[in-house]
């Protein structure tokens, strides 16, 4: 037996899953920033935040929180939606302040949620191929990832676009990953990442996983997010109320997903993106508990309980 399956043999699933979750990164809204004094009584430093740019929103308050995550000692990566950005001009500045205010070094590129291009850009391709990102000293980049499909976009337009940022990454030597929208179960994402890895796909992976929340949130912002086969799996837990903590926490899916990446060497996924939707302190405290690990296995199938009297 190799040294490194010797090793591997000593790496025990509470292990495997504190590993899979404890460079997470988190997220808030502009609006939701203003709510909380301070972020520092809530994320450990150095933690990467993103900040949204939703439809109909100021970008300045995405630079201005932006601004105050950098100051109060955080990793901020603001979100560009390209098709609420209207032209060139407005991306250049806007990239210029984020440099200047908050000094970005990472920023997130998606289609944005919108049906009608406000202006010039309808996708991700068309913000990157502009140069900008470069040219303001950004070259971490992350871009969406959906393993369930989007209601925005064909199964095969998708994956032309994993293609065609796949070969960006080639020709342009950028740091890019891929961010998923979150989902309630492991299977879809394993068959998607194994797919896109097939298809060629070298681009890291970090999956979105929902935080802690009332199943009346969760399916409120499934619909909103079109999340495929995931509004099926929650109406389902909805009719059994014995089973909705399967739901508020997401135990079983970031174990599956954990034994997953220990067990397949050509695994994509290298960590988890923390969506807030039962606000911010209560996942972010849940999380952390995951990763002190202060948490049991279930005795029976996958999954465990946060044992810290924290959340």
């Amino acid at each position: 037996m190799s040294l490194a399956a010797q090793t591997s043999d000593l790496v025990s699933p509470d292990q495997n899953i504190v590993d899979f979750v404890a460079d997470f990164t988190a997220e808030t809204t502009p609006f939701s920033a203003a709510k909380i004094e301070d972020f520092r009584q809530i994320l450990r430093p150095g933690t990467t935040v993103s900040v949204t740019f939703l439809p109909g929103s100021d970008f300045a308050d995405t630079i201005a929180t932006s601004a105050r995550l950098r100051n109060e000692g955080f990793n901020p990566v603001p979100h560009l939606a390209a098709r609420s950005i209207p032209d060139q001009s407005f991306l250049d500045d806007g990239l210029r302040r984020l440099k200047d205010q908050a000094d970005v070094d990472e920023v997130l590129v998606v289609a944005g949620g919108i049906d009608q291009p406000i202006g010039a850009f309808s996708d991700t391709m068309q913000i990157l191929e502009t140069g900008l990102l470069d040219t303001h000293g950004i070259r971490r980049i992350g871009v969406a990832g959906h393993p369930e499909g989007s209601s925005d976009i064909s199964d095969e337009d998708i994956a032309k676009a994993v293609t065609r940022k796949n070969d960006f990454q080639q020709r342009t030597g950028a740091d890019l990953y891929i961010l998923t929208q979150f989902c309630f179960e492991a299977a879809p994402i394993i068959a998607w990442d194994q797919a896109i890895r097939a298809a060629g796909n070298q681009m890291p992976i970090r999956i979105g996983i929902p935080g802690l929340a009332t199943i009346k949130t969760l399916l409120n912002y499934a619909m909103a997010c079109g999340v495929g086969n995931s509004m099926t799996f929650l109406k389902k837990q909805a009719r059994n109320v014995t089973k909705l903590m399967s739901v508020s926490t997401p135990d079983k899916l970031i174990a599956e997903l954990a034994d997953y990446k220990a067990n397949d060497p050509n695994c994509g996924l290298v960590g988890t993106h923390m969506y807030p939707l039962g606000g911010l302190k209560k996942t972010a405290k849940w999380t952390y508990g995951v990763i002190d690990g202060q948490f049991v296995l279930n005795a029976k199938g996958p999954g465990f309980k946060v044992t810290s009297d924290i959340y």
